[in-house]
C-alpha cells in the first residue's frame, strides 16, 4: 500500500512528520510513505495572537478536509495544538512514545528565571505558560509571540523566550535550553510532548499499523490529560494544563490547571485513579466544570 502523511510546511512539523514516516518505512517495508505538505490558516496569520483570531482548530482545518476528501490517509501534528476532539469521521492513533512534555526557557541575559531581573521581558505564545510563569514572578513581563520555533529562536539577540522542551529536542536545538521548569510548578498543556497521528475512523487497517507501534503509559497519560481538555471546553482563550505520570503500581496521577483569560483566576489540583477517562473527568468535576 501508498500512504500519504498530510502535514504543515514548518521544520518542527516536517521533522515529525519524517519521523513518523520513518517509523512506519522500518516496521512495514511492503508498504510506501510519501508527505503531502498542507498551508493551514493558523500559517497564514502570523501577525496576530492564536487567541485573538480563533482556536486551536487553526492548524488542523485544512489538513482534516484533506484527510477527510480522501487525498492523504494520515496527518501528523502536535497533540498539543489539538481540538479538543476530532472532526467527525476522524480519529487519533493512539500515542506514540512521548517527548520530554515540560516548558522550557531560553535566556539571553540570565542563567535562570529567578536570576532574570525586575522588568524583563519574556515572549510566549501560551497564555497558559504566562499565566503561571507571573504567578511566580509578578514583575516580569510577557509578550505574545508568534511564528515557527525555529523562527523564533534565531531571532533571538537580547529576547528571552518560553517555549516546549518537545519541539525543540526534535529539532536538535536542546543544547540552548537555559532552564527547564518543573511539570509540578509549570504545568504543561494537556498531551505536551505527543505526536498526534490522525486518520479516518473507516481506515482500520492503517490504524492498527499505527497502533502497533504505540506506546502504553504515554497513551494512558494523553486520554487522561486530553479528557480534561474536551471537559473545560479547552482552546487557547484560557489558560489550561494537565500533566499525568504513571506511578509504579500503574495508578495514574494528574495535576491540572484552569484559568480566566485575564489570568486573574488560576485553580489547581491534583488527581489519582487506574482509569484514564474517569481520571480527566474527576478533574473536570473537582473544579466544578462537569
Amino acid at each position: 500500500m501508498h500512504y500519504r502523511i498530510g502535514t504543515r510546511g514548518s521544520k518542527l512539523a516536517l521533522v515529525q512528520s519524517e519521523y513518523v514516516k520513518r517509523r512506519m518505512e522500518e516496521a512495514y517495508p511492503e508498504d510506501t510513505f510519501e508527505l503531502v505538505i498542507i498551508k493551514t490558516t493558523g500559517d497564514k496569520v502570523t501577525d496576530k495572537p492564536l487567541a485573538a483570531i480563533g482556536t486551536k482548530g487553526l492548524f488542523v482545518k485544512e489538513i482534516e478536509e484533506a484527510l477527510l476528501s480522501g487525498s492523504i490517509d494520515m496527518a501528523v501534528h502536535s497533540m498539543k495544538d489539538m481540538p479538543a476532539e476530532c472532526e467527525t469521521g476522524l480519529t487519533f492513533a493512539k500515542a506514540w512514545k512521548r517527548e520530554d512534555c515540560r516548558d522550557v526557557l531560553i535566556l539571553k541575559t540570565a542563567g535562570s528565571f529567578s536570576e532574570l531581573p525586575s522588568g524583563a521581558v519574556i515572549g510566549t505564545g501560551s497564555l497558559r505558560r504566562a499565566c503561571q510563569l507571573a504567578m511566580l514572578r509578578p514583575d516580569i513581563q510577557f509578550t505574545a509571540i508568534r511564528g515557527n520555533v525555529d523562527t523564533r529562536i534565531n531571532k533571538l539577540r537580547d529576547n528571552s523566550y518560553g517555549l516546549a522542551a518537545a519541539g525543540l529536542n526534535r529539532l536538535g536545538r536542546s543544547s540552548e535550553i537555559t532552564e527547564y521548569l518543573d511539570p509540578e510548578v509549570v504545568i504543561p498543556a494537556p498531551a505536551q510532548g505527543v505526536l498526534a497521528i490522525e486518520a479516518a475512523e473507516v481506515n482500520t487497517e492503517l490504524l492498527d499499523k499505527i497502533n502497533a507501534l504505540s506506546d502504553d503509559n504515554s497513551d494512558r497519560e494523553a486520554v487522561a490529560e486530553r479528557t480534561f481538555l474536551r471537559l473545560t471546553g479547552g482552546g487557547c482563550h484560557a489558560p489550561v494544563g494537565a500533566h499525568c505520570v504513571t506511578k509504579e503500581n500503574g495508578d495514574l496521577r494528574m495535576v491540572v490547571l484552569f484559568g480566566n483569560d485575564d489570568c486573574s483566576r488560576i485553580l489547581r489540583i491534583e488527581v489519582t485513579g487506574t482509569d484514564s477517562e474517569a481520571v480527566g473527568h474527576e478533574a473536570a468535576r473537582m473544579l466544578g466544570l462537569e
